[in-house]
C-alpha cells in the first residue's frame, strides 16, 4: 500500500492524460460514427492540384509514435514542459471536437481507385477503411505534429542538442505534407491547424500561461494558510 501511494504521489500528473484521453477517444469514436452524411464538404481549389503520393503514408502513421513519445519524455523528465505541451495539445484538440460536433465536415479528396498497386497503397487502403473522410477541420495531424515540435524546440532539456531539434522539424513537416498527399486532408484543414498553433503558442509559449496557472495556485495558497501565532 505505501508503494502504491508513493508510486501515485510521484506519477499523479498521468491522471489530466488518461481522464481526456478516455473522453477524447470516446468523443471522436462518437463523430466517426455519427458523421456519415449531411457533413459540410471542406475544398479549396489548390487542393486538385497537389498530387497523389503514397509514400507520404509512413510518416502519416509516424505521427502516432511522435506525438505519444513527446509526451512521455516530459512526462517522466520535465513537469512543467509536460504541463505546456498537454495544455496545447488537449485545447486544440478540445476545438477541433467542438467544431466537428457543432459544424460536421468532410472533404471527396480520396481517390477512387488506387493508381498503383504497393505497399503503401495497401497501407492506405487499411487506413481508408478505419478512418473516414470526415471530422477534419482543424486537422489534429497538423496541429499536433506542430505542439509536438514546439515542445521539443522550446524545451531547454534540447537547448544543445540541435540534431534532435532539427530531426523533429523534418518528421513534424514530412507529417504535415504527409495529411495533403495522402488526400486526408484539405489545404483549407491545414492552414486553420496552423492559425490554432499560433494562437496556442502566444498563450503556451509567450506567456507562459501555465507558470502564471501555477504561480496564482501558490499565491492562493499562501492567502489561505493560517499565519503562525
Amino acid at each position: 500500500m505505501e508503494k502504491l501511494k508513493k508510486m501515485f504521489v510521484r506519477y499523479h500528473h498521468a491522471l489530466p492524460l488518461i481522464l481526456y484521453g478516455i473522453i477524447y477517444l470516446s468523443w471522436f469514436a462518437h463523430l466517426e460514427r455519427t458523421v456519415t452524411k449531411n457533413y459540410r464538404v471542406i475544398h479549396m481549389g489548390i487542393d486538385d492540384y497537389i498530387p497523389f503520393c503514397e509514400v507520404f503514408v509512413i510518416p502519416y502513421f509516424l505521427w502516432f509514435i511522435y506525438v505519444a513519445a513527446v509526451i512521455m519524455f516530459f512526462f517522466f523528465k520535465n513537469r512543467d514542459d509536460y504541463y505546456r505541451t498537454c495544455v496545447f495539445l488537449f485545447t486544440g484538440m478540445t476545438i477541433f471536437l467542438i467544431v466537428s460536433t457543432l459544424w460536421p465536415n468532410g472533404h471527396h479528396l480520396r481517390p477512387y481507385t488506387m493508381p498503383r498497386d504497393n505497399i503503401f497503397t495497401h497501407l492506405l487502403i487499411g487506413l481508408y477503411k478505419t478512418d473516414t473522410p470526415t471530422n477534419l477541420w482543424p486537422s489534429i495531424h497538423v496541429y499536433n505534429s506542430i505542439g509536438a515540435h514546439l515542445a521539443i524546440a522550446k524545451s531547454s532539456y534540447f537547448k544543445d542538442k540541435p540534431w534532435i531539434r532539427c530531426g523533429s522539424f523534418v518528421l513534424a513537416v514530412s507529417i504535415i505534407l504527409s495529411t495533403m498527399f495522402i488526400k486526408q486532408h484539405s489545404v483549407f484543414d491545414v492552414l486553420t491547424a496552423f492559425g490554432l498553433s499560433a494562437i496556442m503558442y502566444i498563450l503556451v509559449y509567450r506567456y507562459d500561461c501555465v507558470l502564471a496557472l501555477k504561480q496564482r495556485i501558490r499565491d492562493n495558497r499562501k492567502k489561505t494558510r493560517p499565519e503562525a501565532v
